[in-house]
């Protein structure tokens, strides 16, 4: 069971999400500022946190600037009722992984907490599972089934890596370039193109998930198990 803290001044607010989350198998602890919350996790493991930004004491801008300070790693869903993109952008320089907008909608919160969870999990991990595929991110290995560990090439696993993480997410040739060649390479688009087509080659019988090209854009990871978004 996931340990989540709601980092919220409102009771009302606070309470109804410790509500939703418990009735959905989370288990929650509750903080009403972010000197609070700290101390909430000086004896807790927490998981993830649900973070406002309007709090007397210290702020959720400021909490999560402290937090990453000495933790990197665990997620925050920041949640406030400041709309405009300075306070969305100062969120993310704040250390945030996402932000949403009160009043919250309670399925979309859900969905963003699992995605997080996912990514959070991934990271720590180095383990990605796709259907009957495990990638392994310390070994650059990938097994399928009962199948021996297969190795590949290290741009092909992170590349499939990074593709497998987001499924559904567009990553344009660019930005595949300059995360595992280097803004100075001297290596074209064509190289992305060349190694796509090697891992659709390698997996052209895989049925857990495919690589789509997004004509325009660039490329995205379909994922075909039942855990499939």
């Amino acid at each position: 069971m996931f340990n989540i803290l709601i980092v919220e001044d409102d009771k009302n607010t606070r309470r109804l999400m410790e509500a939703v989350l418990s009735n959905n198998g989370y288990h929650t602890f509750s903080a009403e500022n972010g000197l609070d919350a700290f101390d909430v996790m000086d004896e807790q493991q927490i998981d993830l946190i649900i973070l406002d930004v309007m709090m007397p004491k210290m702020d959720g801008f400021t909490f999560a600037k402290e937090l990453r300070i000495s933790d990197p790693d665990t997620p925050v869903l920041m949640v406030s009722a400041k709309t405009m993109p300075d306070d969305i952008k100062e969120g993310f320089r704040s250390g945030t992984d996402d932000y949403m907008i009160k009043p919250v909608d309670e399925e979309e919160m859900l969905l963003r907490i699992q995605a997080l969870l996912r990514r959070a999990k991934i990271s720590t991990e180095h383990i990605l599972k796709i259907g009957s595929v495990t990638l392994n991110y310390d070994s650059f290995s990938i097994q399928d089934g009962d199948q021996p560990p297969m190795q590949i090439p290290q741009k092909e696993f992170l590349l499939l890596y990074k593709l497998l993480s987001y499924p559904g997410k567009i990553f344009t040739r660019i930005q595949l370039m300059d995360e595992f060649w280097g803004m100075d390479s001297e290596s074209g688009d064509s190289t992305i193109t060349v190694h796509i087509n090697r891992l659709r080659k390698r997996f052209e019988n895989c049925e857990d998930f495919s690589i789509e090209t997004v004509r325009g854009l660039g490329y995205r990871a379909i994922r075909n198990d039942e855990n499939g978004h």
